[in-house]
């Protein structure tokens, strides 16, 4: 019988010690574990998203109630304690006595017996006295208090009042908490009838499914698997955020475009090109690894599209056959991720001053090799799933001082403000 405890505590070890990445670590689980009873199978994504996201809050009230520091734990130990905490302070429908007493089964029979007395303890004392746990106080320090009750590093916090305003820094780390849905893109070559049917299907199958301001774009909760998902194996949907649809509704592909995706996986944005620019069109989708190539091909093949192919390629490097053919290049580039935060919460421990600065970097010197590919007259689209100014605007500006283009249209998507996860993308044409 698999203890799902268990295969929480070893998700989160890979994830929260070794510095994986969650939403691969995640996939693989769900995957190994598909087996299990859906009930089975939300408490261990719960559970190990939640504590992922609340980490700094966790280990703020667990660093209250114990002697030794989180910091100082062991890293099993660590990981055990953060995931019970969870569980107490965000799971009413888990016994807390039921956490304490799995938690010192789960530390013996991984070899920490000796320590079993220190986590029943510490657990115990959280579970009697969450309801007076003592928060740092917004008028002595906003950003700690902001920190704590958002669990978000103080590091973005700074960028993010200095970019936008405490406002509006409040808003987008109150959103980046709530339940995300998940977004869908029906086949936009589905009549209106073939659509409302398969629409009909989900919710008769218990999903909520609610309309976005794309007509062809859909927000789902109560999905257990995207496989089940009526119309995906068939290939009549694509999992995929609303921004990232924007970014291509930004693009104005027409009917016959030659358009290169220069960073596609999984191939969203590559695959919807791919419809709106027909069969009399085609689409380059590349990526830098065999792996993500294999992502876009998947779809590729589900989907059903010919006129679309896959390649491997380094988009710093130029390619001179290229130069100059594309109607629209999508330069949807490496980026920092805080506009995903809410889908991805490890994200936002490994941001650092260093790491904004070094991938501004990267994407200036894609966006200098990929300017090539567009005909005179044709469409550059930059974006990124992120909200940093620095990796956004700053570039913008930066590249049309140095290329022969001119801005046509800009977005900039933020979290709890236009329904969809952080984006930002402009549409330029080269002169």
């Amino acid at each position: 019988m698999i203890n799902t405890r268990e295969v929480i505590l070893d998700a989160l070890m890979e994830i929260l010690e070794k510095g994986q990445y969650s939403h691969l670590v995640m996939q693989g689980v769900l995957t190994k574990y598909g087996y299990l009873e859906k009930q089975e199978r939300s408490f261990i994504k719960r559970v190990c998203e939640g504590t992922i996201e609340q980490k700094i809050r966790l280990d703020y009230v667990i660093d209250q109630f114990s002697k030794t520091k989180v910091k100082k734990m062991k890293p099993l130990i660590r990981t055990l304690m953060r995931m019970a905490v969870y569980q107490i302070l965000f799971m009413d429908a888990v016994p807390d006595s039921a956490v304490c007493n799995e938690s010192v089964k789960l530390a013996t029979k991984r070899g920490f017996g000796p320590l079993k007395g220190f986590v029943n303890g510490v657990l115990r004392t959280i579970s009697r006295e969450k309801e007076q746990i003592k928060y740092p106080e917004r008028e002595k320090d906003a950003v700690s208090y902001l920190s704590v009750r958002y669990s978000m590093p103080e590091e973005i916090i700074h960028l993010w009042q200095e970019q936008y305003g405490e406002v509006q820094t409040e808003q987008m780390l109150e959103a980046l908490l709530k339940k995300r849905p998940l977004t869908i893109r029906i086949s936009e070559a589905l009549s209106e009838e073939e659509k409302e049917t398969l629409i009909t299907q989900m919710r008769e199958e218990g999903m909520d499914v609610t309309p976005t301001e794309l007509t062809y774009m859909y927000a789902i909760f109560g999905m257990d698997r995207v496989s089940t998902i009526p119309g995906y194996e068939q290939g009549q949907i694509f999992v995929q955020d609303l921004g990232s649809a924007m970014v291509v509704e930004t693009a104005g592909i027409r009917e016959g475009d030659t358009v290169i995706d220069v960073c596609a996986a999984p191939g969203g944005k590559a695959t919807h090109a791919a419809v709106k620019t027909g069969p009399a069109g085609h689409v380059i989708a590349r990526d830098l690894t065999e792996y993500k190539v294999s992502l876009i091909e998947e779809n590729i093949e589900r989907l059903g599209l010919s006129n679309i192919e896959a390649q491997v390629f380094d988009a710093t490097c130029p390619d001179q056959e290229m130069e100059g053919k594309a109607d629209v290049v999508i330069a949807d580039l490496p980026c920092s991720g805080l506009g995903v935060i809410g889908r991805k919460g490890d994200i936002k421990y490994r941001v650092t001053t260093q790491s904004l600065a070094e991938v501004a970097r990267l994407q200036r010197e894609i966006l200098s090799v990929v300017q090539a590919y567009v005909k005179p007259g044709g469409i550059l689209v930059y974006s990124t799933c992120t909200v940093n100014r620095g990796e956004n605007e700053e570039n913008k500006e930066w590249f049309l001082s140095n290329y022969p283009f001119e801005e046509e249209k800009e977005r900039l998507m933020l979290p709890g403000k236009d329904g969809s996860d952080g984006f930002y993308m402009v549409r330029m044409r080269r002169k």
